[in-house]
């Protein structure tokens, strides 16, 4: 007997779990997202350089479970910080951009 493929897209998922966008549900979801998404980029970006947390920290200025609470999505991190950690820390550089 074949099974029926329930497979559901990212989008079908968000939204049935979450509502659709521009609901309050949802705002606070993709707020979220966004500051797990920056961690995440934080700790690629550190691991493609081969370094540490705490090396990481000592080239930026602060410490290492600071750099862990961001990676983690547990402490938001101001821009000027943010700007050290990616050009001090990790050589890079920022950009932004903004999506309407």
């Amino acid at each position: 007997m074949r099974q029926k493929n329930n497979l559901k897209s990212l989008d079908t998922f968000v939204d049935e779990q979450y509502g659709l966008k521009g609901t309050p549900k949802r705002d606070e979801f993709e707020k979220g997202y966004e500051g797990f998404k920056l961690g995440f980029l934080l700790q690629q970006a550190r691991l493609k350089k081969g370094m540490t947390q705490e090396e990481l920290a000592e080239k930026c200025g602060t410490n290492k479970g600071y750099i862990s609470k961001i990676e983690n999505n547990i402490k938001e991190v101001r821009f000027s910080t943010l700007q050290k950690i990616v050009e001090l820390g990790l050589g890079g550089r920022l950009e932004f951009s903004i999506k309407l």
